[in-house]
C-alpha cells in the first residue's frame, strides 16, 4: 500500500540534462523536500553539464540520502537507450523509491516504462520536452505517439504552468487515469534582494542558453534594426550553448561586433547587473526561471508573449511583445529605454506579484500535495 501521509517519502528525481532551468527546478525541489525531512535522490545525464553540474551535485550531495547517480543519457533515441533504461531499473530496485519523478521527455519515458506498482507513483513533468515539436513533423508525430502510449503509465502529471498543461492536453490528450496538477516554479527569499547595476552595464542584456528556442538571434536582429534607425544601443549576451557559433557569425554579418559582447555563462543575478534592460526574446517557453528571477529582483524587463510568461506577468501581460516579431521586440526595447521611470514602476509591480505567487516554499508544498493526491488516487483504485 502507499506510504502513510505523515511518513517521509523516498523521492527519486530523474532528468536528462543537468543544465538550465530544468536543473535549477530539480535542485530547488530536492533541497526543499530534504528540508521537510524526505529522502531524496537524483539520476541525471553524465554527458552534459560539465564542471557546473559537477559543482552543483557536489554541493547538494550531502543532503541527498538517496544519492546522486549519473548515466550517459542521449537526447535523441540511441542504440544505448535500452542499456541505460536497464541501469535505471537496476538503480530503482536498489533505491526502492516511493516517488519516481521524471523531468523532461527522455527521463519521463524511462521512469514510466517501469511496471505499475501499488505503492509507487510515477510522476511526469514535461518541461516542454517533446511538446516543442510540431505535430505535423516526423519528430512531433513520433514523440506524440510515444507520449500517448505512456499516458496510462503515469499516476501524476505535474505541470509548471497552465500553458504546459493545456499544451499537453491539446497535443497529446487528456489523461483519463492519472491525476493532473500544475504548480508554478518558485524562487528563494534572497532572490528578492535588489541587483546593483555594474559600472560597465550595456543598454540591454540577455541571460540564458544559446538555443534557437530561446531567441537570442531574434534579439540580435532587433538590435540591428534599432541601429539602422539611428538608435545605437549596446548588448551583453550572458550564456552559452549550441548556437554560439551561429550567433557570432550573425553579429559579424550585421556589423555589430563593437556593440555586442559575450560574457559567458554566469549566475543570473550577475548577468542582470550587466544591462539597464533585460530582454527575454523566446520563441517558446513554459515557465522560464529567468523571468521569475528577474521579476523577483525588480529588474526592468521586456519579454515575449509566449508559453507561460503571461502567467508570470498576470494583469500586466498586455505589456508583452508578440513572439518571434523582431519589429515588436525592437519597439518594446525602444519604448522601455525611452521611459525608464515607467519601466521601473512595471518592474516593482511584477516583483510584488512574484512575491505572492512564485516562492520556492509554495512550489515545494504544491508538488508534495500533488504527490499525496496521486497516492490517494492509487489507494482508491486498489480498493
Amino acid at each position: 500500500m502507499p506510504p502513510p501521509a505523515d511518513q517521509p517519502l523516498r523521492i527519486l528525481h530523474a532528468v536528462r540534462p543537468p543544465v538550465g532551468g530544468i536543473f535549477r527546478h530539480i535542485l530547488d525541489l530536492a533541497n526543499g523536500q530534504a528540508d521537510r525531512g524526505h529522502q531524496v535522490g537524483i539520476i541525471a545525464d553524465s554527458l552534459t553539464g560539465g564542471e557546473r553540474a559537477d559543482t552543483a551535485f557536489a554541493e547538494i550531495a550531502p543532503r541527498l540520502k538517496l544519492g546522486v547517480h549519473r548515466l550517459p543519457i542521449r537526447r535523441e533515441p540511441w542504440p544505448s537507450d535500452f542499456w541505460v533504461w536497464s541501469q535505471f531499473m537496476r538503480m530503482i530496485r536498489a533505491i526502492k523509491p516511493d516517488v519516481l519523478h521524471g523531468h523532461g521527455a527522455k527521463a519521463g519515458a524511462y521512469i514510466r516504462l517501469r511496471s505499475r506498482s501499488r505503492r509507487v507513483i510515477r510522476v511526469y513533468t514535461p518541461h516542454g520536452g517533446s511538446l516543442h515539436y510540431a505535430s505535423d513533423t516526423f519528430k512531433g508525430q513520433f514523440y506524440g505517439r510515444l507520449e500517448r502510449r505512456l499516458m496510462d503509465a503515469t499516476e501524476l502529471f505535474l505541470f509548471e504552468s497552465k500553458f504546459a498543461r493545456d499544451t499537453y492536453q491539446r497535443m497529446i490528450g487528456t489523461p483519463q487515469q492519472g491525476v493532473v496538477r500544475w504548480v508554478f516554479n518558485g524562487v528563494t527569499a534572497d532572490e528578492f534582494d535588489p541587483v546593483p547595476k555594474a559600472d560597465d552595464a550595456t543598454d540591454i542584456v540577455y541571460v540564458g542558453e544559446f538555443r534557437r528556442i530561446k531567441g537570442a538571434d531574434l534579439l540580435i536582429e532587433a538590435l540591428a534594426r534599432l541601429h539602422a534607425g539611428g538608435n545605437k544601443l549596446t548588448l551583453t549576451l550572458a550564456g552559452d550553448g549550441e548556437e554560439m557559433p551561429a550567433l557570432r557569425a550573425q553579429i559579424e554579418r550585421l556589423g555589430l561586433s563593437n556593440s555586442i559582447r559575450f560574457i559567458g555563462h554566469v549566475k543570473a543575478r550577475y548577468g542582470f547587473s550587466k544591462g539597464r534592460l533585460l530582454v527575454v526574446p523566446s520563441r517558446g517557453d513554459s515557465m522560464p526561471y529567468v523571468v521569475i528571477e528577474a521579476g523577483a529582483a525588480g529588474i526592468p524587463m521586456v519579454a515575449a508573449d509566449v508559453g507561460g510568461i503571461p502567467e508570470i506577468f498576470g494583469p500586466r501581460a498586455e505589456s508583452l511583445f508578440a513572439s518571434s516579431s523582431v519589429d515588436a521586440m525592437a519597439g518594446a526595447i525602444q519604448a522601455a529605454l525611452a521611459d525608464p521611470a515607467a519601466a521601473q514602476v512595471r518592474a516593482k509591480t511584477l516583483r510584488e506579484r512574484i512575491f505572492l505567487h512564485f516562492s520556492q516554499n509554495a512550489m515545494v508544498d504544491g508538488v508534495l500535495a500533488g504527490y499525496q493526491d496521486a497516492f490517494a488516487a492509487l489507494a482508491a483504485q486498489a480498493k
